[in-house]
């Protein structure tokens, strides 16, 4: 499976952007899929995550009632809304699939990982 990340951008603060991630194949509807995010100096952090489903999706709670994931499945493809955007959520997202059905909060537990899109947030 190959995914690519796109959508990122240079945004003020309080402004939004949306994150697509397109996969190559259809086995990735299977799979859960999660967005994680490296700031600079900054271990990888998981962001959102949805269950193969579409069920159970996982925010961190400094994006919570900010960020929404969703899927489309017809076109492959996971979603990342990002609204009422701060500073402090500059980064690289990264998309990746999870090993499984169901997600998991940490990278071991995905195996296939997009090539990130910069987010950067001016204050």
């Amino acid at each position: 499976v190959q995914l690519q990340a796109f959508g990122g951008g240079l945004v003020q603060a309080g402004g939004f952007l949306r994150l697509s991630c397109a996969a190559s194949d259809r086995t990735a509807g299977n799979n859960g899929m999660g967005w994680f995010r490296q700031a600079p100096g900054k271990e990888r952090e998981l962001v959102a995550a949805i269950a193969w489903n579409g069920g159970r999706p996982y925010y961190a709670d400094s994006v919570k009632g900010r960020f929404t994931i969703s899927r489309d499945y017809a076109a492959n493809t996971v979603y990342l809304q990002m609204n009422s955007l701060r500073p402090e959520d500059t980064a690289v997202y990264y998309c990746a699939t999870a090993r499984g059905a169901v997600t998991t909060t940490t990278t071991k537990g995905y195996n296939y990982w997009g090539q990130g899109t910069q987010v950067t947030v001016s204050s």
